[in-house]
């Protein structure tokens, strides 16, 4: 086990316990949590947890703050769009998709961090903002090629699309078709994808960024060339996003700007890492599982409390389903509040203080 987590434990009960709970219920999730819906949840948890750990590479391990990360991530999915709309559903359209994206990210990547990692953070950052904003004005206004605002909708190879169905009777609650495979598909790639990153960031390469993100200066006086280090994880973290990016596209069979591009993905993907914790992987699965569930089903949840006290008028006020985002809000404040070194920087600094 030590070997596959490239000898990054837990280092603490609670938090292996919790990371052992979210890899069960994730991989038995289409069974534990029949349902169009749920499996919807999962396959976005899936997704968002390559995404928010990719960044997390970049904010958490290295101290660089981007706001273009969702133009790699959309890079990736438009990719696949483009290229399944116009080559046919197939799996070469995919590979012709994913791989056109990473070249592009690729070089993209390349160019921002040799021309911007030399200035300083704030500027680095405005610069990035910059440039995600004018990728996502160019994919609205190419309407003839990505879609614009309307977006792209394709098909998938007959293997991982509904309609393929491997029995006729459903298997405890779970239908046997193309969706399911399409899940588990995705779902195996996550897992390969985060214990990848889980290697960078714990080989020598991974701890040069850790100490560059402490003390640039330092690492730049002892030999170390902070740029082409810093260039190198930018590098890294656009490849990993533009693959979540194309995962996000297999699942929903459709792309357009605010589904991939929108800048409130990126405040969800900061959101994610603060609750998770910075420089921690593993923060990157929980954060993701706790707010794209509560995302997902607090205004179900609000509606609930709402009827069960339509007697107190004031009461159901609060509890309306309108007011998901406030609540959403609330807990992300609590949350900073009570970890404020995010769930998992927490749950080890108290193993650490019992020992």
């Amino acid at each position: 086990m030590s070997r596959v987590l490239s000898h990054d434990l837990p280092r603490s009960r609670w938090l292996a316990v919790i990371l052992v709970a979210l890899l069960l219920g994730l991989a038995f999730a289409p069974f534990l949590f029949p349902g169009v819906k749920a499996l919807n949840v999962a396959a976005k948890v899936v997704v968002f947890v390559v995404l928010v750990a990719s960044f997390d590479l970049l904010l958490g391990y290295t101290g660089i703050v981007s706001f273009a990360h969702t133009m790699f991530f959309g890079i990736g999915a438009y990719g696949v769009a483009i290229a399944s709309s116009r080559m046919g559903a197939g799996w070469e359209a995919l590979a012709v998709g994913v791989g056109a994206a990473l070249a592009l990210s690729f070089v993209l990547s390349l160019a921002i961090g040799l021309f911007s990692l030399r200035v300083r953070a704030i500027f680095f950052a405005m610069i990035t903002l910059a440039v995600a904003s004018a990728f996502q004005t160019l994919a609205s206004q190419l309407s003839s090629f990505t879609g614009g605002e309307d977006g792209l909708t394709f098909k998938m190879p007959e293997l991982i699309s509904p309609s393929f169905e491997f029995a006729e009777e459903p298997f405890l609650g779970a239908s046997l078709d193309g969706r399911l495979l399409c899940y588990y598909l995705l779902f195996v790639l996550a897992v390969v994808l985060v214990l990848a990153l889980l290697r960078i960031v714990n080989s020598p390469f991974g701890r040069v960024l850790q100490a560059i993100r402490e003390n640039e200066f330092r690492a730049e006086a002892i030999g170390y060339r902070v740029v082409v280090y810093r260039t190198t994880a930018a590098v890294l973290s656009a490849l990993f996003a533009t693959l979540a990016g194309a995962m996000l596209a297999i699942w929903l069979r459709y792309n357009g700007p605010d589904t991939s591009l929108s800048f409130e993905i990126m405040v969800d993907i900061l959101l994610i890492v603060v609750i998770g914790g910075m420089g921690t992987l593993y923060g990157a699965a929980i954060g993701a599982t706790l707010f794209v569930v509560a995302q997902s089903y607090l205004q179900d949840l609000l509606r609930m409390a709402n009827e069960a006290v339509t007697g107190v008028p004031w009461l159901a006020a609060v509890f309306t389903p309108d007011r998901w985002l406030l609540w959403l809000g609330l807990l992300f404040v609590l949350s900073v509040y009570h970890f404020p070194t995010g769930i998992v920087g927490r749950l080890r600094a108290r193993a650490l203080a019992r020992r």
